[in-house]
């Protein structure tokens, strides 16, 4: 809508998206004065009812969060509540662990990158309509999917909200002779990976530039995703000589501030007052240098740089291509791990309640997931916090809006039409995968009676 020289754009409903949110831009004689992200999915409480709940029942709970990344849930209130008791979860029960969480990285991420980001760029409106022109790459990366499907299928018992988590470990482990299936599975999903980064590596890029910090799990020696400590690359960093600076992860909610705004029912977080974003550019920023080799090598080819010399990534658009690689590595480590797979003497070590407080962090698809639990000596939860990665990625998405759109809007000639911003503005939404239902299930009520 144009009056005046101003325009307010608004997108009732984002497709390609997991969950429901809009988007409201408002641009005054082509200065953009408000880019707002608006999550208006309900919440849903999941803190609120945890209070009261036994301590062995939050990996059930919260893996009902999402529907695309439950593992993600279960392995950090696992985490928080294992350290809460002083138990800690090693050995091969620590590595079925890991390739759960492959698994489910090895599904959400192809999921993104064929059938909600990759029609972006040949201007298409569906997977659908990108599979008439690219049928052979929608079904590879159905393929990829379906190999990580499989590996939560037999260590989680289902392909979505697995039920073979359980505190100290899981309720029945596989003997040898049932991953083996897997093992061939994978090793075909693993050329079908490194064929998707040259795929993306190929696509039309425009420029772009996230320049404030990058928030990712830092574990020397290994591409974190269910270890280390939270770890900050510095805004406009890009080498090895950058500061990455870390803290405990007990100390995250120090770092980590979230606030709420008017036009959203997730909360709005900050580190240490600044916007940031966490999610696959922040992990290659931090962690690049440790992946597989196999991955490594896709990076250099497709254009990435070498991370083993601090090359970072700091192009949104370009995140597809970060994300076909972290599937290759996700699926070479996966097979790494079956191939040295010795079953644990025991499914799950015991996790007996303690009156305390525990913490944990892990990297889900979309980014670094936050929990903390307190419970009493009969194990009751008294307290329950989680920050999702979309909540902590909002300020950042509608930053980059705002930025993207005033570059385009700078540019000589005609100013863009509103079909052209609709387009740009989606579009810029999808390069940081948004999980809205994952972020909306916060809110402080408080409730004046007279």
């Amino acid at each position: 809508m144009s009056h005046r020289g101003s325009r307010v754009l608004r997108l009732d409903a984002l497709a390609r998206v997991e969950g429901e949110a809009a988007l409201h831009l408002t641009v005054h004689d082509r200065t953009v004065a408000e880019a707002q992200l608006r999550i208006y999915e309900p919440p849903r409480f999941f803190e609120a009812f945890l209070v009261g709940r036994g301590h062995g029942e939050p990996p059930d709970i919260t893996s009902r969060i999402c529907g695309i990344c439950p593992v993600a849930y279960q392995m950090t209130a696992c985490q928080a509540i294992e350290r809460a008791c002083g138990v800690t979860v090693d050995g091969p029960l620590a590595e079925l662990r890991r390739l759960l969480y492959y698994g489910e990285w090895i599904e959400s991420q192809s999921l993104h990158i064929h059938l909600l980001h990759a029609p972006d760029f040949f201007g298409h409106s569906s997977a659908v309509e990108l599979a008439r022109e690219h049928r052979g790459a929608v079904e590879r990366g159905l393929r990829i999917k379906q190999a990580g499907n499989a590996i939560m299928e037999r260590l989680g018992g289902r392909a979505i909200h697995p039920i073979n988590v359980r505190l100290g470990g899981f309720y029945r482990v596989p003997a040898p002779a049932e991953l083996a299936p897997l093992a061939e599975r994978l090793r075909r999903a693993h050329d079908d990976a490194l064929e998707t980064v040259r795929w993306v590596a190929g696509f039309d890029f425009p420029d772009a530039d996230y320049d404030g910090p990058l928030l990712a799990m830092r574990d020397p020696g290994r591409y974190a995703i269910d270890s280390g400590t939270p770890a900050v690359m510095a805004a406009g960093a890009d080498s090895d000589g950058a500061p990455v600076r870390g803290f405990p992860v007990a100390e995250f909610e120090r770092h980590v501030v979230e606030r709420q705004v008017p036009h959203s029912t997730a909360l709005v977080s900050e580190l240490d007052g600044h916007h940031y974003l966490t999610g696959s550019l922040a992990r290659y920023a931090v962690s690049g240098r440790w992946l597989h080799p196999s991955a490594l090598d896709a990076a250099r080819e497709a254009g990435l740089g070498d991370p083993a010399t601090g090359a970072v990534c700091r192009n949104p658009f370009r995140s597809i291509v970060v994300r076909a690689v972290e599937v290759a590595h996700a699926v070479a480590e996966a097979l790494r791990i079956i191939d040295a797979y010795e079953p644990p003497s025991r499914p799950y070590a015991a996790v007996p309640p303690r009156p305390a407080t525990g913490c944990a962090a892990t990297e889900a698809p979309r980014g670094l997931l936050y929990h903390r639990y307190a419970m009493d000596a009969e194990g009751t939860l008294t307290l329950a916090r989680i920050v999702p990665p979309t909540a902590q990625n909002q300020a950042a998405i509608e930053y980059d809006l705002r930025r993207q759109v005033q570059s385009r809007l700078n540019r000589p000639g005609e100013p863009p039409g509103d079909e052209e911003l609709t387009a740009l503005c989606e579009r810029a939404v999808r390069n940081h995968d948004p999980c809205i239902s994952c972020s909306a299930h916060f809110l402080d009520l408080t409730v004046e009676r007279g």
